[in-house]
């Protein structure tokens, strides 16, 4: 019988379901759960997800959004997916801000362009006109390296919201710099977008591949799974997280007519 799954939800377009697939194999492969899937939609969660959830069998189910950060779509759309599941939903917590991410993005910048007084680090984030947990998850990384690195500076910027990507050049003050796209997967956002708007072809300007399928991915999933058990332990009468808050509060109706999900 199988008493622990995880769920790694993705978008396709966004987030390349290879690389989710890697992480959810080796997430398995620990024991850290009995069973891990990897699952994409295109369009319509509700729509596309309510057979896959429905057939993964019972127990408890954690659920990660494959994002770096909440969006809408983690906090108002996937919340109401979670009652097609036959087990107990644990939805996790995006594993943008874990410290094992911060590890991962000084090592893909510093091999490329070393820390010293004469270097940048660039972080390049989604960002968002109506909701902070982007733009927090960035300030957070930022901090943490400016602390822990001998960089000049780390500079945030971000593709929805100021300070805006196209504009980073223009703060960076140092002969060498490095830009660290945050993104889980490479996408055309991250392939095409934010090149542009960095004008990388000026040169002057290392650019970094997103996080992938690096093993401290893995290492951060694994941890958000470790934090929901310890979570799930605790007598309370309150949601234990934000993200318990969502499941309590999701409505199970779908918008399009064709009643619960």
């Amino acid at each position: 019988m199988v008493e622990d799954t995880l769920v790694l939800v993705g978008q396709e377009g966004t987030h390349a379901r290879e690389t989710l697939a890697t992480h959810a194999e080796r997430i398995e492969r620990r024991g850290a759960v009995d069973v891990a899937h990897a699952v994409t939609y295109a369009e319509e969660p509700g729509r596309e997800l309510r057979d896959r959830f429905r057939d993964v069998e019972g127990g408890i189910v954690y659920v990660l959004p494959a994002s770096l950060a909440h969006s809408r779509e983690t906090t108002d759309v996937l919340p109401r997916t979670f009652p097609a599941f036959e087990g107990t939903v644990r939805y996790c917590e995006p594993v943008g801000a874990s410290p094992a991410i911060t590890r991962l993005v000084i090592e893909r910048a510093a091999a490329l362009t070393e820390p010293g007084s004469d270097a940048t680090l660039v972080l390049v984030g989604q960002g968002s006109s109506s909701q902070p947990y982007h733009r927090q998850m960035v300030e957070y990384h930022a901090t943490r390296i400016a602390d822990r690195t001998d960089y000049a500076a780390v500079e945030p910027s971000y593709l929805l919201q100021n300070p805006a990507v196209e504009c980073v050049r223009y703060a960076v003050e140092t002969d060498r710099s490095v830009a660290v796209p945050l993104f889980l997967t490479a996408n055309a956002t991250t392939d095409h977008r934010i090149p542009a708007k960095l004008e990388l072809h000026r040169g002057g300007m290392a650019y970094a591949d997103p996080l992938g399928d690096h093993p401290l991915v893995t290492d951060a999933i694994e941890g958000e799974i470790t934090r929901q058990r310890a979570l799930a332990a605790t007598d309370r009468a309150q949601p234990a997280s934000f993200e318990d808050a969502l499941v309590q509060g999701a409505r199970s109706v779908a918008t399009d007519g064709e009643g619960r999900i």
